[in-house]
């Protein structure tokens, strides 16, 4: 019995032990807190607490209750330091662009904030610039807010292409990257709208071609020699734009040889892609397609219509053997005898006649140069019948239409017969010096001067000739 006693004593004093000890553990843990609250959060405010000897532990309820501010002590919401957004000095708020779902509208708030701020500001300062830097940020971030889903961004610049995010999800394209199959429905992929390469969303950080693009506006020319080749050796049996190793035996990749700029290439550089080739148009009329590399077969396809080819310069011969090419330049030069009538006309200005022209401008600027594209019309056909309905239609505007136009035709001055003469007429022939219409046999015919040029030379001399001094006088 007095061992029992001593035991159930012995339990009742262990109990009175453990609840003092867990109300030590309470009371160091609150003075541990307090010690360590945050100098720089103004909201959290210290607790207090009442020490007692016979106090109940704390409630953790109780600990998470919201803090008291003291007496005399500002009021200081985090909504307003949120809104801040970093357009004044503040190290300690949220930084700028941590938003989450529920604060679209304080971000549509601190837009217009800065928008506010942008036109306080005065213009073309420093702060001025970054304030509309804060600004495109912040517009970005409401965007990908509203629109959650998408998690790759539109626009990707990277060694100056510029990928734009497709947006077909049914179209099966080729990664110009790593050369496998583009699923649109389940994979996100880019296109160069420069040079149209295209690769998926996980090759872009891989790519170490720049857009072809930028060489085209730096140096548009062609190489015109035919497959210039100079072996691999002096490749040092490497792919010419990746440096992989290649060789002819297919070890260990194959070497495959571009048409256009005569070097090898490896099977993901060269897909075996066709194209016409400058070089042999140019000296063998030769419109057949080769084998040339993705990066030939994409600077080849934005050269198309660039009219960089002087063809009386490169192969003059190259008109006495196509007669398609005669044809051609004659509707030119008479086309530029036409555009000064156009110019002065009233009614051709406002009928836009010269538009008629506006996808190969350099035909109302010269009549020497050629694209690529323009000589494979004139193989085809195209090119003339084009041409040919343009003449008809500028010489009826100025021959029958207009009465402005008609009332600067010439006269014969040789024969003094026939109609109106224009210097775009078949049977005409113009004076290399004044300018001057005449019929094409009279012209010729005739051993004697110009009379215009004659005209226009007695006219000078009289007018620089000294008078004779009057005698009389």
């Amino acid at each position: 019995m007095f061992c029992s006693g001593a035991v159930v004593l012995g339990c009742s004093h262990g109990k009175g032990a453990l609840r003092w000890d867990a109300m030590e553990y309470d009371e160091k843990l609150a003075r541990f807190r307090q010690a360590h609250l945050n100098p720089f959060n103004k909201q959290l405010g210290p607790r207090q607490h009442e020490q007692g000897a016979g106090e109940e532990a704390l409630d953790v309820a109780s600990e998470e209750a919201p803090p008291q501010l003291r007496p005399g002590e500002p009021e200081f919401r985090c909504t307003e330091r949120v809104m801040d957004l970093g357009l004044s000095e503040d190290h300690f708020s949220r930084p700028v662009g941590l938003f989450l779902a529920s604060d679209l509208q304080q971000l549509r708030q601190a837009i217009e904030e800065c928008k506010q701020v942008i036109l306080e500001l005065p213009e073309h300062s420093e702060k001025q610039k970054d304030a509309v830097v804060r600004l495109i940020h912040l517009r970005l971030k409401l965007q990908e807010l509203k629109d959650p889903s998408d998690e790759e961004p539109n626009i990707r610049v990277l060694l100056e292409h510029r990928f734009y995010k497709e947006k077909s999800k049914s179209v099966k394209q080729a990664c110009d990257k790593c050369n496998t199959i583009i699923w649109g429905l389940i994979q996100t992929w880019y296109t160069c709208t420069g040079c149209y390469y295209r690769c998926h969303s996980k090759c872009l950080n891989l790519i170490s071609k720049p857009c072809v693009r930028s060489k085209v506006s730096h140096q548009a020319e062609y190489e015109l020699n035919i497959c210039p080749e100079t072996g691999l050796d002096s490749q040092d049996y490497r792919c010419a734009e990746c440096r992989a190793p290649i060789s002819l035996r297919g070890v260990p990749s194959e070497a495959r040889q571009c048409d256009y700029t005569g070097q090898y290439y490896c099977s993901h550089c060269h897909w075996n892609d066709l194209a016409i080739i400058p070089a042999r148009v140019v000296h063998n009329w030769d419109f057949e397609p080769r084998k040339v590399s993705r990066c030939s077969m994409r600077y080849l396809a934005l050269m198309v219509s660039r009219p960089v080819l002087r063809l009386r310069e490169i192969n003059p011969l190259l008109f006495n053997y196509v007669e398609e090419l005669v044809e051609i330049r004659k509707l030119r030069q008479d086309i530029l005898l036409m555009k000064p009538y156009f110019i002065t006309c009233k009614e051709a200005m406002e009928a836009r006649l010269l538009l008629q022209l506006q996808d190969r401008q350099h035909f109302v600027e010269n009549d020497e140069m050629y694209s690529v594209q323009d000589l494979l019309d004139a193989h085809t056909g195209r090119l003339g019948c084009s041409l040919t309905e343009t003449h008809t239609l500028f010489a009826k505007h100025i021959k029958l239409d207009c009465e402005r136009c008609q009332a600067k035709g010439f006269v014969c001055e040789l024969c003094r017969e026939g109609d109106v003469l224009f210097p775009f007429d078949s049977h005409t022939s113009v004076c290399t010096d004044c300018s001057a219409v005449f019929h094409r046999d009279c012209y010729y015919d005739n051993s004697t001067t110009c009379p215009k040029c004659a005209r226009l030379t007695l006219r000078k001399q009289s007018l620089f000739q000294d008078p004779a001094p009057d005698v009389d006088a």
